[in-house]
């Protein structure tokens, strides 16, 4: 017959198991990454004595913790997910913030440069309107300065939170690795899951989730965690570490390497998704860079155009205008890995065509190759190295030769905000008027008017060291009086003709007639013998016309192709910056909520519901004090059995 006492004594034990799980699940209701667990009760069996089989009680088959598998890795996805996108929205508001600003951004000093400007050419020859002029120089040089110290600063910034990310990714992946030991040997010792080692070994799984794009296959060893693109970093008890490494071509800018039989690999910018880590790489090449290549070239499109309109002014002293700005030279950086001896520079050969990209410069043995970085498109390959004009930028190689596999990071714009600074510090030097003055002869008797003239960059001052007379001959409708020994070029309707020197030159109402760099427009119905001079211009301290064609450039659209003028050029940038910084904060709020979603979802399955334990509480009570109740039956039935003996 089954003992009763030993019935008695498993279900006592069997509920003080079931009290002892639901304290502990009590205990850990606020434990982040904790499991609810269960008590696994089943019957011990029963002997058949003739009349049926009578129960011999109850055993605990195991403590089974309430995991799904399933929910748990669509936790860890959108938990990478989320925190990519809220890295990479905290990092651009950052820029945007300070673009967007009235008070630090670009566009207040351009308008007040140019009010500078506006007040020089109604006061060419005073001091103060120069001094007006220079100050909001030197002000917007400042400014786009500042701006561009404020990127850096984020770039740095990004470099110190990729480091973090580093550490802690490797300390995690220590502590699983850990994990899969400690839970290996315990589950070996008796086949029983050690719950509270599964949970936090899911929880470090979680939060490596928020550092990088994570992928997890059980194996009989314990977790296989990858990283990225497939990049192994636990395979059972062994870890694989990341490190940082500096960018062959940049020093400045930290990369992930990853640490293999003791050598440092590289890893592809692209191999790194998701997570923080994920999100500051992308945030560092699909805004920063072009960020602050688009205010460089916002800087140099300025400074390239007004220089080349400065340069055909005159000074105070008589002197031909020089650059007002300095334009910055494109960064050429040899990865330091490269075996040739070739020294590659480059230069700016048409600001407008500028883009906001990088270019890598390859040479494979055989071919050369221009990839532009933005959008991985090819700009030139052949046999020889490319003496074309790439988006702007001529490239040379000023010594040689390139070796197999060699490479260069060609930057043109990176440079344009930092080194934008003003070249004229002496005020009698800036070129406010034009270095010719024309006229009609006072004897005239036709209708032909000739406009201020006006020159352009093949001018020298040999063009009107003798002053030059234009006299029309209506028989032939022709003029004549040219320098003998320089071509003449008439334009009409945008249409050059170009005309020997000596020889004499139809006239046309409205053309512009350029010879020796100097330019000028006849119009109306010159009479026979009517002339026309062109001379130097010996005083022209009240001469503002070149001030006022650098004013005009406010307006034109000399940027982009044509496209865009200084302040649309930024208001460009601040826009894409807006919607960007907008985009990412939608889809970050989306994908946090469905993260949120994920784990109530999670948190209702797996996670402690006090009432519910309450409830289990009073149960696994009632059932140990059932117990104890049939224990002490089970005594007071031995005690009647022995006075019946005395």
């Amino acid at each position: 017959m089954p003992n009763i006492l030993s019935i008695a004594t498993s279900a006592l034990a069997t509920a003080q198991a079931g009290l002892a799980t639901t304290g502990h699940n009590i205990a850990n209701q606020k434990t982040p990454g904790y499991s609810r667990q269960l008590v696994v009760q089943t019957s011990l069996g029963g002997q058949n004595l003739g009349g049926g089989y009578i129960g011999s009680g109850s055993t605990v088959e195991t403590v089974q913790r309430v995991y799904n598998e399933f929910i748990a890795k669509q936790v860890v996805a959108a938990q990478g997910s989320a925190s990519q996108l809220q890295s990479y929205a905290d990092q651009i508001g950052k820029i945007n913030n300070m673009l967007a600003d009235s008070s630090t951004g670009l566009t207040p000093v351009i308008q007040d440069f140019f009010k500078g400007i506006q007040d020089l050419v109604n006061n060419p020859g005073a001091s103060p309107s120069r001094q007006a002029m220079l100050s909001g120089a030197e002000s917007l040089a400042a400014r786009f300065q500042t701006m561009n110290g404020q990127l850096n600063a984020v770039r740095e910034g990004v470099n110190t939170e990729i480091t973090a990310s580093v550490t802690d990714i490797n300390a995690y992946a220590q502590q699983i690795s850990q994990l899969n030991n400690a839970i290996s040997k315990a589950q070996n010792a008796d086949g029983q899951p050690p719950n509270d080692l599964l949970d936090q070994r899911d929880y470090l799984v979680s939060q490596l989730a928020k550092e990088t794009k994570v992928t997890v296959n059980k194996q009989s060893s314990g977790y296989s965690v990858f990283i990225g693109n497939g990049q192994p970093l636990v395979v059972g008890s062994s870890v694989y570490q990341l490190t940082t490494v500096a960018s062959s071509t940049d020093l400045g800018r930290l990369q992930v390497g990853y640490v293999t039989n003791g050598t440092t690999v590289t890893l592809p910018e692209d191999a790194i998704t998701g997570g923080k880590l994920g999100g500051l790489i992308e945030f560092r090449n699909k805004s920063l860079d072009p960020i602050q290549n688009s205010l460089g070239r916002i800087a140099l499109g300025i400074a390239e155009t007004f220089n080349a309109q400065h340069r055909l002014g005159q000074d105070q002293n008589g002197n031909l205008g020089g650059d007002f700005f300095n334009a910055a030279q494109p960064a050429v950086n040899a990865d330091f890995n490269n075996t040739g001896t070739a020294v590659i520079g480059a230069t700016i050969s048409n600001v407008s065509a500028l883009t906001t990209s990088d270019y890598r410069v390859s040479y494979d043995g055989s071919n050369y190759s221009v990839t532009r970085i933005s959008d991985n498109k090819s700009m030139y390959s052949g046999a020889t190295f490319p003496a074309t004009t790439i988006d702007g930028v001529d490239l040379t190689m000023t010594s040689g030769p390139m070796a197999a596999g060699d490479h260069f990071m060609v930057r043109p714009t990176v440079n344009g905000a930092a080194d934008f600074n003003v070249l004229i510090k002496d005020l009698s030097q800036i070129a406010a008027a034009t270095p010719i003055v024309t006229g009609a002869t006072t004897t005239n008797t036709g209708t032909g008017a000739i406009s201020a003239g006006s020159i352009n960059a093949a001018f020298t001052a040999a063009t009107v060291s003798t002053p030059v007379t234009l006299t029309y001959n209506s028989a032939g409708g022709t003029l004549t009086g040219f320098p003998a020994t320089m071509p003449v070029t008439v334009t009409t309707n945008g249409v050059p003709t170009t005309y020997a020197a000596g020889a004499a030159v139809p006239y046309t109402a409205g053309s512009t007639i350029s010879f020796g760099g100097a330019e000028i427009k006849l119009s109306g119905a010159p009479a026979d013998g009517d002339s026309f001079k062109i001379s130097a211009n010996v005083n022209g301290l009240g001469d503002s016309r070149n001030m006022l064609a650098l004013g005009q450039l406010q307006t034109t659209n000399v940027l982009q192709g044509g496209t865009a003028n200084y302040n649309t050029a930024y208001s460009q940038l601040v826009s894409l910056v807006g919607n960007k910084t907008r985009e990412l904060q939608v889809n970050s709020a989306a994908e946090g909520g469905l993260l949120k979603q994920m784990q109530t979802t999670q948190q209702s399955e797996s996670g402690v519901n006090l009432d519910e334990e309450a409830a289990n509480l009073i149960q696994y009570q009632q059932a140990y004090q059932a117990a104890a109740k049939v224990m002490q039956a089970v005594s007071d039935m031995f005690d009647i059995l022995a006075s019946l003996g005395r």
